[in-house]
């Protein structure tokens, strides 16, 4: 009876824990013993908690778990991962559980630790888990639909809001390398500019004339959505020179929101609020949509294990379920929709 083990890897999105479920499903209906690795990488090389480092699960311990945020393995980063003698560790670790097989739930991190593993001789399965949505092969993974709905929920009240008041806001969401979120938030919101970190060196005086133009033309509860990422990406802007004459501030200050709706307050001449939106985008029970999407992968993960077939990702493409190597999946390079970029901050 061949027994496999799953885990949940780098920052958790909401539908991990459903896609644990969905493989405790799947692997008692098939007949194979599963069990939980704790803590992503770490629990496989016996970091921070080697006693508490993995845990037999069966469809007692996971019933309940679908619906609720977070993810019930716990996750974690794991550095050493990149060295071969950590990797090697993890595959005498999983032998010596009769573990013949992996699924690795989580995004580009993860799955490069996965494609080590399946080098080594561990069969490896990955469900691509992460609400950047930055996995090119795949149209959405896991969590990307829920952030986008907690973040589309968030930016409404704040329009509302502002539209009160007749004041713009910044708001900024999660999205280090990838602005996905940020972009789909602003389509589904009717937000006036957006800002992401694809786009290199923009510049803070091309926003404020963004604003100023939506201003001029009456529009004085314009929402300006940014990814996290963005602020690494911008042109050099003197921030402590341009807001010293007008309010306190400290040398060596980094661009942030707050900061960025100071200084669009003071070029534009409107009051300009700002808003972080944060962890909720992770921690919220996942939407149907990533729910459905935790059911087949989980399902097609297992099927995959029980007929040896491993070092694939699954993806979405299409509206339809597929799965492919790793190593072909993680070659592919990150396609910005420019076109939506342009149009968001063009109407």
């Amino acid at each position: 009876m061949k027994k496999i083990a799953v885990l949940t890897s780098g920052g958790d999105s909401p539908g991990m824990n459903a896609a644990v479920m969905e493989v405790a499903r799947f692997s008692a209906l098939a007949g194979m013993p599963l069990v939980g690795i704790k803590r992503g990488y770490n629990g496989l090389i016996g970091k921070d908690k080697p006693r508490d480092s993995y845990t037999h699960m069966n469809m007692d311990t996971v019933l309940d778990i679908a619906d609720l945020p977070g993810t019930y393995l716990r996750t974690a980063r794991c550095e050493e991962f990149y060295l071969p003698e950590y990797q090697k560790k993890a595959v005498e670790f999983l032998r010596g559980l009769d573990v013949a097989g992996l699924v690795v739930i989580g995004g580009d991190g993860s799955f490069q630790g996965a494609q080590k593993l399946g080098e080594l001789g561990m069969p490896c399965v990955g469900i691509p888990g992460t609400i950047d949505n930055d996995l090119e092969y795949s149209e959405t993974s896991l969590g990307f639909d829920t952030a986008v709905n907690v973040c589309m929920e968030a930016v409404r009240a704040i329009r509302a809001t502002s539209r009160s008041h007749d004041r713009p806001a910044v708001v900024e969401v999660m999205g280090r390398n990838c602005g996905d979120i940020a972009m789909s938030t602003a389509m589904s919101t009717g937000s006036e500019a957006v800002v992401v970190p694809e786009v290199k060196n923009w510049k803070v005086e091309d926003v404020a004339r963004r604003l100023s133009g939506l201003l001029a033309r009456g529009n004085t509860r314009a929402t300006v959505i940014i990814a996290e990422g963005a602020f690494k990406t911008m042109k050099p802007f003197d921030l402590y020179g341009y807001l010293k004459p007008h309010t306190q501030v400290f040398e060596g200050e980094k661009m942030t929101a707050y900061r960025l709706a100071n200084v669009l307050e003071y070029m534009t001449g409107a009051q300009v609020r700002s808003t972080v939106i944060g962890y909720t985008q992770r921690g919220h029970e996942p939407t149907a949509q990533d729910a459905s999407f935790a059911f087949e992968a989980g399902n097609m993960a297992v099927e995959l294990l029980r007929r040896g077939q491993g070092n694939q990702v699954i993806g979405l493409r299409h509206g339809r379920m597929f799965h492919m190597p790793i190593e072909k999946a993680l070659k592919i390079k990150p396609r910005f929709k420019r076109h939506i970029y342009q149009l968001i901050n063009t109407l």
